[in-house]
């Protein structure tokens, strides 16, 4: 064996070292690959080969000397195979036994296996069928709760299980029919679900356009207590500002709880457009509903704006407002509560448009009325529609711009109503003194116009200073200052005192004023009727401040403010010159009434044989004239006015004396017609006097008295009568005795003046003398009036 080794040794160094290397590579485990593969690569595989088969022949060597040092453990271990062997045999033997043993009995559990199996796949499919059905009866049973819900008109309910079939069961539906069939009856339900809403808002809209004129005539009657209340208010803020100055009243600071009230809240249903606003937006309809919406807001908005043509406009107008009002409430509660269905631009145009339309009706309207209280009523309104659309936000510019307007219409047809009433007033008067019989007509005729400046109750009967005319006068005015302040006060920031007076000074001076001075002029009266409207005037001009007040008052204008400089009615001044007019016509008609008694002053003898001895007819009926003159007149007019007529009728008897002395129907008179003249005279001065001083004239200290009025006509009879008549060509003893005669007028008179015949006086030596030097004196003055002329 050495020798062997050896020479396997030598073969292996022989081999070189490719066939160690191989040996390291397969002792490593190693890959062989690109050994091998570089051998065929350099074309040598042989050396590989012949490296291998020594590797081989050393592991036989290893075996062959591994298997002789175990030889006796390898005889044992094949010994031990052997029993194994036995073993695996009988082993074998009883595993085949119990495998048929097995079989047997398994046969029938297989069977049993199979049907268990068979089962489970039954168990399977019947839970699946099972699932299968809930979900579509989960499908089918919300579809007849949509149904179900669709009938009770239970809209968005229908939506909602639509809404769920779709998102959380159609997906799922295993059975592709009833999918189907759901699938294609989903957009019909849509459809359906939408015309119902449609019909149902269609049926809103003719239900809100009918209500919203109920909407209006509600607001506006709230809007109308409301300025009520207001105004009493602000009267019971007035006479607590009088009574301030006064003196304190507890009951001015008093709270009334009658004018603290809720106001009614407007109740007018909105589901429907809620609802179908919200189901169209469910639908992904919103926006397509909200233009719907408007422009069917916007068409009965057209239709309300047409007036009926058929009936008047007065008593259209309101429930043509009305409408307005209501239409607009409704849209500012659909913008404040439905969820952006409104924009604020699109009621902007809304009301832009409406407004325009309003606006444009009414002043064609305010055009066509020639009545007042029709601008006045349709004014109204018109405020109050302001005044409700102004609290819910609308600008009403507009409709303040159409009333001012014809604010001078207003007037105009206000003036032209009081014109007639005034004309009215003044034939039915009879102007004699008003005789009040009881408490309540003295209230009503005398207090509520402050026509006495003491306002305590008179005793009854009364006798006012007025006449009927009067108070029916103060009346007119009051109302005339009510409507003008009514209509005026749709500004509220507007100082509307000065525009009110301004009127009333039209009214007085144009209406008033003119329609006095109209019957004044009018050549119908008595000269009773004419000092009663002299007296009448003096009230109305004294009533003036009392008409300003009350302006003043509805106003709200502080009565301090009043008592400024220049704040007083041109009117007054007017109606002074009135009653002057009044008093010339006064003088007027007791001038031509004397003038009517004058003219028995020509009939009487002129040329008498004896003296008379009592007062001419002509004298005693102007002095029983003048008494009632004066009397009457005492009663009504200042004394002023009264002194001023008084002395004009005095002026006029001298001056009517005089002129019959100068008239042609005088040719000639003598020394006992003129003794005739100074008898009536010292009658006339008589009642002069006594006039002067019962009336109370004396008191004004006038430079001028009722005797000094015949001054005249007196100095003429005392130079007629005087002894020595040529002394009136004395400058001194002229002045003093006879300063208002004139020279020519003497003149003329001295020529008619023939003295009585000597022949009849014969007897009488003495008086013969007198006269005969008296008419001596008498020719000498006629000698120098000539001669001076």
């Amino acid at each position: 064996m050495t020798a062997q080794a050896k020479k396997r040794g030598g073969t292996e160094s022989g081999n070189g070292g490719t066939g160690l290397g191989i040996a390291a590579f397969i002792a490593n485990g190693e890959d062989l690959g690109p050994i091998v593969r570089h051998a065929f690569e350099s074309g040598k595989p042989e050396s590989l080969l012949q490296g291998l088969r020594g590797i081989v022949k050393m592991k036989e060597v290893e075996i062959e000397e591994l298997c002789r040092v175990h030889y006796e453990e390898f005889i044992l271990a094949v010994d031990e195979l052997r029993g194994v062997l036995v073993d695996a045999d009988e082993l074998k033997g009883t595993l085949s036994g119990e495998n048929l043993r097995l079989q047997e009995v398994a046969s029938s559990l297989l069977l049993k296996l199979d049907e268990l199996l068979e089962l489970y796949s039954v168990n399977k499919n019947v839970g699946k069928a099972l699932a299968t059905l809930k979900i579509c009866v989960q499908v089918t049973s919300l579809c007849q709760i949509c149904n179900k819900d669709i009938a009770e008109a239970n809209f968005h309910a229908a939506l909602k299980s639509l809404e769920l079939i779709e998102k959380d069961f159609l997906q799922n539906v295993p059975l592709k029919l009833l999918k189907k069939v759901v699938q294609k009856q989903i957009p019909m339900i849509k459809l359906c679900i939408e015309k119902k809403v449609c019909n149902e808002f269609n049926e809103w809209l003719v239900y809100i356009r009918r209500a919203s004129k109920e909407i209006g005539k509600i607001s506006i009657s709230q809007a109308s207590l409301a300025r009520q209340k207001n105004e009493g208010i602000r009267s019971q803020q007035r006479e607590a500002e009088d009574c301030s100055r006064i003196g304190f009243d507890e009951h001015a600071y008093a709270l009334d709880v009658e004018l603290i009230g809720e106001e009614e809240v407007l109740e007018f249903d909105l589901s429907p457009l809620y609802r179908a606003h919200y189901i169209h937006t469910c639908l992904g309809l919103g926006e397509k509903f909200r233009e719907y919406y408007y422009n069917n807001r916007l068409m009965q908005l057209n239709l309300d704006m047409q007036i009926p043509t058929t009936q008047p406009f007065m008593e259209s107008h309101q429930h043509f407002l009305a409408q307005v009002a209501g239409f607009f409430i409704v849209e500012d509660r659909v913008l404040r509560t439905a969820d952006g269905l409104l924009s604020e631009s699109q009621v902007e145009t809304m009301w832009g448009t409406a407004i325009s339309k309003v606006t444009s009706i009414l002043d064609e309207q305010f055009s066509r009325m020639d009545a007042a209280n029709h601008l006045l009523l349709v004014k109204d309104y018109v405020t109050l529609l302001g005044a409700i659309m102004k609290k819910y936000g609308y600008q009403t510019t507009s409709l303040l711009e159409i009333l001012e307007k014809n604010r001078d219409k207003f007037h105009q047809l206000l003036l032209s109503d009081c014109r007639k009433k005034i004309d009215g007033i003044f034939p039915k008067d009879s102007y004699e003194q008003m005789v009040i019989k009881k408490e309540n007509e003295y209230r009503m005729n005398v207090s509520a116009f402050q026509l006495e400046p003491i306002d305590v109750v008179p005793d009854f009967p009364y006798v006012a200073p007025f006449s009927s005319s009067v108070p029916d006068a103060c009346r007119i005015v009051h109302s005339f200052v009510e409507d003008s302040v009514n209509y005026l006060s749709y500004h509220a920031i507007m100082d509307i005192y000065d525009v009110v007076k301004r009127y009333l000074d039209k009214l007085l001076i144009e209406v008033l004023n003119d329609g006095l001075l109209n019957l004044i002029h009018g050549g119908c009266l008595e000269i009773t009727q004419m000092v009663q409207i002299a007296g009448n005037i003096a009230i109305l001009e004294q009533s003036c401040d009392t008409f300003l007040c009350h302006a003043a008052q509805l106003c709200g204008v502080p009565r301090r403010l009043l008592d400024k400089p220049h704040s007083g009615l041109t009117a007054r001044a007017v109606l002074k010159a009135s009653q002057n007019a009044a008093y010339n016509g006064l003088i007027a008609l007791a001038n031509s009434k004397i003038d009517e008694f004058m003219l028995l002053l020509t009939s009487i003898n002129w040329t008498p044989e004896e003296a008379p001895e009592h007062v001419n007819d002509y004298m005693n009926e102007v002095v029983i004239y003048l008494h009632t003159l004066v009397s009457t007149a005492q009663n009504v007019f200042p004394r002023e006015a009264l002194y001023k007529v008084v002395c004009g009728a005095f002026s006029h008897i001298s001056d009517s004396i005089m002129t019959v002395f100068l008239s042609d129907r005088v040719k000639r008179f003598n020394a006992n017609a003129v003794a005739s003249i100074d008898i009536d005279l010292k009658k006339l001065e008589e009642f002069a006097d006594d006039k002067f001083h019962s009336t109370g004239l004396s008191e004004l200290r006038k430079e001028t008295s009722f005797r000094d009025c015949l001054i005249e006509i007196r100095q003429l009879t005392n130079l007629l009568l005087s002894n020595q008549p040529e002394n009136f060509m004395n400058p001194v003893i002229r002045e003093k005795n006879f300063g208002s005669l004139d020279h020519k007028k003497v003149s003329i008179i001295c020529d008619k003046f023939r003295d009585a015949p000597e022949s009849l006086f014969g007897s009488l030596s003495g008086r013969s003398t007198v006269q005969s030097a008296r008419k001596k004196s008498l020719d000498v003055l006629k000698r120098r009036l000539k001669d001076f002329s």
